[in-house]
């Protein structure tokens, strides 16, 4: 199935809830609905997100094992409300226009006059990164909560564990573009069942998989083997 972009609109209709024609979709059966948390992975690295997700092959390092500890910390917390805030932990979602399901690991509910706003937020164990793969991964929640409230939600924060502090994000229509792509692209990687090639970049250093993936190593062979197969050729 495809995701269609058709049209942009202003962040102000965006933010109001009225308008959603900058995406058209195409609905996803519920059987079709992929783990929401895949984007993230997609967006670090396609190779990691098919390892996980079409080879079904996971381990965790210090890296992992502290995201997870905090995110059991979360999920396990209670309801709360302060003043005009109500905190719901462990949300579950989904959306059948992105074709995710997934949960939030808290949804603050703001209130705005008789309405009671959601604004999404996710806690990471490390630091901001330079790419938007926590972004869009929240945006994605933003998304799930709009579909399943029918409500407005111009934006949601990532809660980082190494900076103890809350980076708030807006849910502009580049983003929500941005992320609309990544679902679309997702599916369509899962669906092909094929593991992309092996590229070493400095953020490998950071993946749990490097050594299931051993980056390095495959892409030595790979030279060794475009050498000989050029070599046979030119004789």
């Amino acid at each position: 199935m495809v995701l269609r972009k058709d049209s942009i609109v202003s962040d102000q209709k965006l933010a109001a809830g009225r308008d959603r024609s900058y995406m058209t979709y195409k609905e996803y059966n519920e059987d079709d609905l992929l783990p929401l948390s895949a984007l993230q992975h997609l967006l670090f690295c396609e190779r990691q997100c098919a390892l996980i997700h079409i080879e079904q092959i996971w381990t965790e390092n210090l890296f992992t094992a502290e995201g997870r500890i905090m995110h059991d910390k979360v999920d396990t917390a209670n309801r709360e409300t302060r003043g005009n805030v109500r905190i719901e932990y462990g949300v579950p979602m989904h959306s059948l226009r992105l074709g995710l399901i997934g949960k939030a690991d808290v949804v603050e509910f703001h209130k705005d006059k008789n309405n009671w706003v959601p604004f999404p937020v996710e806690y990471k164990r490390g630091k901001p990164k330079k790419d938007n793969s926590d972004k869009a991964q929240l945006c994605a929640q933003a998304l799930c909560l709009e579909e399943m409230m029918n409500v407005g939600i111009p934006r949601g924060a990532l809660f980082y564990g190494e900076t103890r502090r809350r980076q708030d994000v807006a849910f502009d229509a580049a983003l929500r573009k941005e992320t609309g792509d990544a679902a679309e692209r997702l599916h369509e990687l899962i669906a092909s069942g094929i593991t992309p090639k092996p590229v070493y970049t400095k953020k490998c250093k950071s993946c749990s998989l490097v050594q299931i993936c051993l980056p390095k190593k495959a892409g030595q062979v790979s030279s060794v083997k475009n050498y000989i197969a050029k070599a046979v050729r030119e004789l």
